[in-house]
């Protein structure tokens, strides 16, 4: 991963747009904000993945079968270590 300000990624776009291309995760710091920069042509390991997928639509059907669970703000942080 690259972490690069604004300026640097102004003043070099295309050396950046590459290094993206290429499977680089290249994230751009402004201020107190972060970007990542992605292409939406390569493929994504997750989503693009047929397996992912069906277990995303499972998942979603429960939820609409009302079949989910809700936790609450701070067990979300728990569970996510936050």
């Amino acid at each position: 991963m690259i972490v690069i300000n604004s300026r640097e990624f102004r003043e070099n776009q295309k050396k950046y747009f590459d290094l993206v291309d290429q499977n680089e995760r290249v994230v751009i710091k402004r201020k107190d904000k972060s970007y990542e920069l992605t292409s939406k042509i390569k493929n994504d390991r997750f989503f693009d993945d047929p397996k992912i997928k069906e277990r995303i639509e499972k998942s979603l059907k429960s939820l609409e079968e009302g079949k989910g669970v809700k936790l609450s703000d701070q067990e979300l942080k728990d569970l996510f270590g936050l």
